[in-house]
């Protein structure tokens, strides 16, 4: 895992875009900082930059850096979710603008899985988080179901857990409202 962390990290940093796993599916990822690196990922996706992606985090801790207020409600939900969650937040600052929806939100998830809490320690900035599919395909179940021409556009390809076949499914996403109003997307 170390050799692919130090990896993932020089990508990152680079500029570049990784596909590795996630706590939940596989994901796609770079800087969410980058604007440059997220256009590369529209391209890999062929998706419109239109259709939003999320952002994953190690903390909830780190949530007020990329927005401007955090409800209240959203500390519980985090703490008491059973399965992974993206809440989708109003008023999003410090990332990349083509990261951000048009009505200013933006979709975080803080990930317990191993691989990608120990990236995002040592990144120390939020990672984009998208399902390592072509815009229009089924998401991946597992590391084999993965399209090659996503496999072949990505800058590096994270070997840790290649062959973990558990099935995995995606987040559970809910928007917040400003006032705590709840809304749920995905369950």
């Amino acid at each position: 895992m170390q050799e692919d962390i130090k990896k993932a990290l020089e990508t990152l940093n680079a500029g570049g875009v990784i596909l590795y796993p996630t706590d939940t599916i596989w994901g796609i990822g770079c800087d969410a900082t980058n604007e440059k690196a997220i256009e590369k990922i529209y391209k890999i996706k062929q998706r419109s930059d239109q259709k939003n992606m999320l952002v994953l985090l190690d903390n909830p801790g780190k949530i007020p850096s990329y927005i401007k207020e955090m409800p209240e409600i959203a500390w519980d939900l985090i703490e008491l979710s059973e399965k992974p969650l993206t809440i989708i937040y109003s008023g999003a600052k410090n990332l990349a603008k083509n990261l951000i929806a048009q009505d200013g939100s933006i979709g975080i998830r803080i990930t317990n899985e191993s691989f990608t809490q120990k990236l995002l320690q040592r990144f120390k900035k939020p990672i984009v988080s998208t399902s390592a599919n072509i815009s229009g395909s089924s998401s991946p179940s597992g590391f084999f179901d993965i399209d090659q021409r996503i496999i072949e556009s990505v800058d590096y390809v994270v070997g840790w857990r290649q062959n973990d076949l558990s099935q995995t499914q995606p987040s559970s996403i809910i928007k917040l409202g400003t006032n705590g109003e709840i809304n749920i997307i995905r369950k």
